[in-house]
């Protein structure tokens, strides 16, 4: 029997903004705005990359991530 490796949204979503080199803004839990493209992630950390600076976020910290155009989730 075949396995299906099933992605979270949270995969999804990300594996989505990243490919597309999509802008963001990520919100985390102490209210700090940050804004970037994300070039990498993990099961606990993104990478945001902003001009020439690359901040590593954990992904505990973030509250909330926002792309600044609409995201087609489907097609992904």
């Amino acid at each position: 029997m075949a396995e299906e490796k099933s992605q979270n949204v949270q995969e999804v979503f990300l594996n989505a903004i990243r490919k597309e080199k999509m802008a963001v803004t990520v919100f985390l839990i102490n209210g700090v705005k940050l804004q970037g493209i994300v070039t990498w992630f993990d099961n606990f950390s993104l990478l945001l990359k902003r001009e020439a600076h690359v901040q590593l976020v954990y992904k505990h910290a973030v509250s909330t991530i926002m792309p600044t155009e609409p995201l087609d989730l489907d097609n992904s």
